[in-house]
């Protein structure tokens, strides 16, 4: 993997770049959308590459490792045979999977031992059995196997998942460069950066992630419970110690406003399944604000869902005829305002990338931020 930083903003800490694997180059920052099990939820992959144009989606190591499982994947060549997409692809460690089943998982040294979520069988992860099966689904970008420890957990707490934390990291590390891709083409591995809403030990995780020099890095346990300003002020203190020339991620964030607020502080990559589910319970964001569609002003709006999206959908459909799908319980209701939420992200990423280009992103920003907070 290669990442080229392009263009910085010089009044925040935006920047562009371009980030090169083995299946395709991805022009930073980038919104990710997320495909749990192999699949972005309701949207075909021509839908995905013609039409929202994504440029890398996100595979889901915990759910992919149960279902359809390792040996399927295998026999298909990995993910991107398995799934027809031939653009990258990113998974997560499933880590997050596994901090959010507490009541049915262990954590040990050794790893996490965890009952399915989808027949109680028990199964265990550690940092090398993670990248062994990351390495067979086959991802461009393959994370690293952390705890992500809620947003109001104690300083303590803290502390001793962090020192866990780190130290699979290493060993994730050292897994990773023993061992080769399995399809031919060419992986890399993220470190994650933990440490809560403490500042000495986000500071101290970014450290050591930095040192080990990989090609880039995530920023993880944000928007799992803290208030807002607190993840803010995390990624501030994080950015000011990773590499400025290597890609950033945050993981699992979030609204677009938490995109734009981001992207001011630095980072590069994105990914959050709030584009697609909440599409499927009507709600729908665009630059002039967030509808809700089962509301009842929609009901005889005859207009087009979105007179200034970039999806087809937007001109194709009215308000009127997505509300009835919704109210009624339409797949196909929950299928459009999905497709429209992640072009709009799309377009959000790509919109924030020419703004930083031409200089004039701080001002845009201001200005998107108080749109992107109406209730229309």
């Amino acid at each position: 993997m290669d990442f080229k930083l392009h263009n910085t903003d010089d009044r925040s800490g935006a920047r562009t770049g371009e980030l090169t694997t083995d299946h395709g180059t991805i022009q930073t920052p980038i919104f990710m959308p997320v495909g749990t099990l192999g699949s972005v939820k309701g949207v075909h992959q021509n839908e995905l590459k013609e039409d929202i144009n994504a440029e890398i989606i996100l595979g889901n190591t915990y759910h992919l490792y149960l279902r359809p499982g390792l040996d399927i994947l295998e026999q298909a060549g990995g993910l991107h045979k398995f799934n027809g997409w031939d653009r990258p692809i990113l998974t997560d460690s499933g880590g997050f999977q596994v901090f959010s089943l507490a009541e049915n998982r262990k954590l040990t040294e050794e790893g996490a031992i965890f009952r399915s979520h989808i027949d109680g069988s028990k199964h265990m992860f550690t940092p090398e059995n993670v990248m062994d099966t990351q390495r067979t689904i086959g991802a461009d970008i393959i994370m690293a196997f952390d705890e992500c420890p809620p947003g109001t957990s104690s300083y303590e707490y803290a502390k001793t998942s962090l020192g866990l934390t780190q130290r699979w990291l290493e060993r994730c590390v050292d897994r990773f460069d023993r061992t080769e891709g399995k399809y031919g083409y060419s992986q890399t591995l993220f470190p994650i950066v933990q440490g809560c809403v403490y500042k000495d030990l986000r500071i101290k995780a970014a450290e050591h992630a930095a040192s080990l020099n990989r090609e880039g890095y995530a920023i993880g346990g944000l928007a799992v419970g803290e208030p807002t300003q607190d993840m803010y002020d995390m990624i501030d203190v994080v950015n000011q110690v990773l590499p400025e020339d290597k890609p950033r991620y945050l993981m699992g964030v979030g609204t677009p406003i938490n995109i734009l607020e981001a992207i001011s502080r630095g980072v590069d990559m994105f990914d959050c399944v709030m584009p697609t589910r909440n599409g499927r319970n009507g709600m729908i964001f665009t630059s002039e604000g967030t509808l809700n569609m089962r509301n009842q002003k929609w009901a005889n709006d005859f207009s087009p869902l979105d007179p200034n999206g970039t999806s087809y959908v937007d001109r194709f459909y009215s308000r009127a005829y997505v509300r009835h799908l919704i109210r009624s319980n339409e797949l196909l209701g929950g299928q459009i305002c999905s497709i429209h939420n992640l072009a709009f992200y799309l377009w959000l990423v790509r919109e924030a990338r020419e703004q930083i280009n031409k200089g004039t992103f701080s001002d845009w920003k201001k200005v998107m931020v108080e749109k992107l907070g109406r209730r229309l």
